[in-house]
Parts: C-alpha cells; sequence; structure tokens
C-alpha cells in the first residue's frame, strides 16, 4: 500500500483543530474550527474521491479518540465518508492504549487495532502488505515521526487562504529534506488550493 497523507493547511502550514474549537487545545492553541467559515462544495468531492482509494487508515491516538467519537454515529447511507471510515480497517499508534481499548464503536468494533511495537517498523510492514493506500488524517506526532523517515509516498493538501501564527505544522524541524512532485493542483472559488505532491528525490542545491 502508498502511504497517503490527507490534510487541511493554512497558508504558514498550521494543519491544528480545523474542525471546531474544542477539536485540539494542546500547547494553548486557540483558533480550533478556522475551517468552518470556508465551505466549499469541491472540498467534499475531493474527500470523496480520495476515499475511494482507503484500504486502510492509521492514526494517532488523539485523531482516533476524535474518529471514533463521531464517525460511528454517522449512519446515513448517503454520507460515503462515514461509509469509508467505519467498515475500514484502522491501525492506532499509541503508547498508554491498551489493545483492549482499540475498538470502534456501532457495527464494526473489530476494524480498530493497536500498533505494537516500534510505529516505524510497524507502519512499514503495513506499506507491504496489498492494498491501494494506507492513509493518515490529522495525527500530527505520528506524522512527524515518519516524515522523519521519509515513509510518506503521497501528499493530498488542501490549503486555506488564512495565516493563524500558531499550531501544529505538517512540516516541522526534523523532516526529510524531500523535493515535491506536483501531481494535480485545482484552485476553488473559495481561494481554496486542492494539492497533490508525490516525494521525486532529495533537494538539489545551487547558486542563482
Amino acid at each position: 500500500m502508498k502511504l497517503t497523507v490527507q490534510t487541511f493547511l493554512t497558508l504558514d502550514g498550521v494543519m491544528q483543530a480545523p474542525g471546531g474549537p474544542d477539536e485540539d487545545r494542546s500547547g494553548g492553541f486557540e483558533h480550533g474550527g478556522w475551517q468552518a467559515p470556508f465551505s466549499d462544495p469541491a472540498v467534499g468531492e475531493f474527500v470523496d474521491e480520495l476515499n475511494t482509494h482507503a484500504s486502510a487508515f492509521v492514526l494517532g491516538r488523539r485523531t482516533f479518540d476524535i474518529f471514533r467519537g463521531y464517525w460511528p454515529d454517522q449512519t446515513d447511507p448517503a454520507n460515503t465518508i462515514a461509509n469509508t471510515i467505519n467498515p475500514t480497517p484502522k491501525y492506532v499508534a499509541s503508547r498508554t492504549m491498551s489493545e483492549s481499548d482499540a475498538t470502534w464503536r456501532g457495527e464494526h468494533p473489530d476494524t480498530a487495532r493497536l500498533l505494537k511495537g516500534d510505529v516505524v517498523e510497524a507502519v512499514r510492514a503495513l506499506k507491504d502488505e496489498p492494498g491501494d493506500e494506507l492513509q493518515i488524517w490529522g495525527s500530527g506526532d505520528l506524522l512527524a515521526t515518519l516524515l522523519q523517515h521519509g515513509l510518506v509516498d503521497r501528499f493530498r493538501l488542501v490549503t486555506y487562504p488564512l495565516v493563524l501564527g500558531s499550531g501544529r505544522r505538517l512540516f516541522n524541524a526534523g523532516a526529510m529534506p524531500t523535493t515535491m512532485q506536483p501531481v494535480e493542483m485545482k484552485t476553488t472559488d473559495l481561494g481554496l488550493v486542492l494539492a497533490t505532491y508525490e516525494p521525486s528525490g532529495p533537494v538539489a542545491h545551487g547558486e542563482m
């Protein structure tokens, strides 16, 4: 499986708590819910399309708890996101969660599993399994670790036209220097940029 990142970003790279004020206040973050004023149908279409590629999800503990607190209650057959997330295998990376606590509410309790041992090696093993994509949503701490080891194969970024100046960012110190190849890019009527990138090798250097 390809390991893919799907995330919502501000212009200054913040990915923390796009969905609501109380989604993630860690670090004293007070801008939760910054995504809400930009309701754009193009984003829904973008997410619907990428969900068709999900063979499994790998999530950090905080994102996993947010997801399992919401998606099992979304039972409308027309909800394509819920219809992907609920029945699809979900692997959670956590140092504090017990195996018995890694469960999913609703009709699919056995679709959640705890990653065991070294998280980098565990994710490498998942990538070796058959399937289309192993997708990451949110999960900033887990993602930072995987970026340090160059494990991400594809980035799908939805960038919103605002700057926050604080909050957890997608790329931080320690991320492996990488050149990105644009695969697809679109700008919506509200000014959102929907872009897909794939790593294409080390950073080249020269003089201008």
